[in-house]
């Protein structure tokens, strides 16, 4: 009698945990050497770093996002929708909350599932520090969800402005805390969006009835960039209109604007925060697991959790040291290179053989400002500091790394096809969601 297949179940389905599932698939599941069941309390896939153009409706998700059962067909993995609530380490099980629709009703009962392995790929959510008034008042770009309550709520402020009447120095006035990519990146593709409303027919809605202010509490923006591509972002933004704060600390957030520790108060009709992420605050201590301050797993560099082999964490929900110092930064590329070697960890450990020790490799970063400029800095682990990039190429490379996250997923003809489509759309397809 042939002994029942290993279970790897899978939490969290975004960039690494959605990546990792899709390897597995390949490797065990089309051979039936293993089941691989991947969680995820959402319908469908969206890379994260193009939340803010979904906010801003440069970016249609309804395109662009990948159906989780879909995926899970033609990659030979399953998929259960629900949201983590709790894991039995002795009995190696994980329960799933219940699923209750709108009204309350009872969809999907609370269920449990069995593990052998079991990798978290949770990701990591916006931190707003204890700031009062931020939950209530203003808009995280953590999801899908959140990024298309942005886009709502951004198109019916322009349309008021745009019909009713006002005087000459009226203006749209919107906040953004935190100047790191989200921010930065969010503040260019706000500028892009009224231009291509106002060509839509918004009437008086322009670059000049804007009032963007971003609001970073370091002293630069992009602080995890090199100070020249920093200034150099910082200029492009300003040229735009772009008003930015530096050294400013938001102490509250209400119904009409923000309040800074200088006294100063921000005048906002619609506010984001992107100030700090942190992993999911259910995370905390977990069964038992060694967590840090910010809720992120602790794991050795082989990316198992410092309390439990058989349990693996990848991506922003996990504290990962680096040989050099200091722990791997949560960024997607980080995520992908962890879901890559998890993978090979995974097969290692189902054949008795040595895993390996996770190296973050930097490949630099980069910023894009919508069509009006890119940044960044390229391969920072080969060379003294790093080589910086900005304009056309910057915008190319820009896109190759969400590319290289298609590819990843679908295969180079699959992805070929894609961007083919995404040409085509281009021409038959507006510019801007406007709906």
């Amino acid at each position: 009698m042939s002994s029942p297949l290993k279970q790897i179940v899978i939490v969290g389905g975004g960039a690494g945990g959605l990546e990792l599932a899709t390897r597995l698939g390949s490797a065990l599941g089309r051979g039936k050497k293993a089941d691989i069941t991947l969680v995820d309390r959402n319908h469908s896939h969206l890379w994260k770093p193009l939340l803010h153009e979904v906010a801003t409706g440069s970016l249609d998700e309804g395109v662009d996002a990948i159906s989780y059962l879909a995926h899970a067909r033609n990659h030979h993995f399953f998929f259960q929708m629900g949201s983590l609530s709790n894991i039995n380490r002795e009995e190696k099980t994980l329960q799933l909350d219940e699923i209750r629709d709108a009204q309350g009703d009872l969809l999907v009962p609370v269920r449990q599932l069995h593990y052998d392995i079991l990798v978290m790929a949770l990701g990591s959510v916006s931190n707003d520090f204890g700031t009062a008034g931020v939950k209530e008042n203003c808009i995280f770009l953590d999801s899908p969800a959140q990024a298309q309550r942005f886009h709502n709520e951004m198109l019916n402020l322009f349309l008021r402005f745009s019909t009713q009447p006002h005087g000459a120095e009226a203006r749209v006035n919107i906040a953004i805390v935190g100047g790191g990519a989200t921010g930065v990146e969010l503040s260019a593709e706000l500028h892009n969006a009224v231009q291509e409303l106002h060509s839509y027919g918004f009437k008086g809605l322009d670059n000049q009835a804007l009032n963007v202010t971003l609001v970073e509490a370091g002293e630069r923006i992009l602080p995890a960039l090199p100070a020249r591509i920093s200034a150099s972002a910082h200029h492009e933004l300003g040229k735009m209109g772009v008003r930015v704060l530096t050294k400013t600390l938001v102490t509250s957030a209400g119904p009409d604007g923000l309040s800074t520790k200088d006294g100063e108060f921000i005048q906002a009709e619609l506010m984001v925060w992107a100030a700090g992420i942190k992993a999911p605050d259910f995370l905390k201590d977990i069964a038992g697991l060694d967590t840090n301050r910010t809720n992120q797993l602790l794991v050795e560099p082989t990316l198992q959790t410092t309390r439990d082999a058989s349990i693996f964490a990848i991506g922003d929900c996990a504290s990962c040291p680096q040989a050099s110092g200091g722990f791997v930064p949560p960024r997607a590329q980080a995520a992908h290179q962890m879901a890559s070697l998890a993978c090979g960890n995974i097969l290692a450990l189902l054949k008795g053989r040595e895993l390996k020790a996770y190296v973050y490799k930097d490949h630099g970063s980069l910023v894009s400002l919508s069509r009006f400029s890119t940044v960044g800095s390229l391969m920072g682990n080969l060379m003294r500091g790093s080589m910086m990039i900005e304009g056309r190429i910057a915008r190319a490379v820009y896109i190759s790394l969400y590319r290289m996250h298609q590819v990843a997923l679908h295969g180079l003809f699959k992805t070929g096809l894609i961007v083919l489509v995404g040409r085509i759309n281009r021409v038959i397809r507006p510019h801007l969601k406007l709906h």
